[in-house]
């Protein structure tokens, strides 16, 4: 299956008004049977130097953009999905703000969740997005990815 690649990135948080209207908009389709979505929040860590007020994002877009359309065929082959949505933000996220927002669906609710997880597996792993931490102090740190 070949699908077109598409832009992923959001300019800041990823609002709640725009997972309502994805939601909404799988309503009409009357073949899915099972929904998976994941969404990942800043959080509120507290470090040495400070707590987590927000996180900058950033990307090597072009890459990135190359890699997810690599990642979605991978898991449209293995999985029979209807569809899958991604959304990563870019720029400054605060503590409680969503930053990734994976949505997949298929006909039945095992394959949307399998492919929901490894999608976002694969996201965190092998895509060119660094987050920088900033901290109450105004000290800025560069995230690490946790795999679990």
């Amino acid at each position: 299956m070949n699908h077109k690649r598409k832009n992923i990135f959001v300019t800041g948080a990823i609002s709640p008004e725009q997972i309502a209207e994805a939601i909404r908009k799988h309503s009409e389709k009357h073949d899915i049977g099972g929904h998976s979505i994941f969404l990942g929040q800043v959080r509120a860590d507290e470090k040495t130097d400070g707590k987590v007020e927000a996180i900058d994002y950033s990307a090597y877009e072009e890459m990135a953009l190359e890699k997810c359309t690599e990642i979605r065929e991978a898991v449209f082959e293995k999985y029979p999905l209807t569809c899958m949505h991604i959304y990563h933000s870019l720029g400054t996220v605060k503590a409680g703000e969503i930053c990734l927002f994976v949505f997949t669906s298929s006909v039945h609710r095992k394959a949307a969740m399998e492919a929901c997880s490894e999608t976002v597996e694969r996201i965190k792993k092998e895509l060119p997005v660094w987050g920088r931490e900033i901290l109450t102090n105004q000290k800025h740190i560069w995230k690490t990815n946790n795999t679990h």
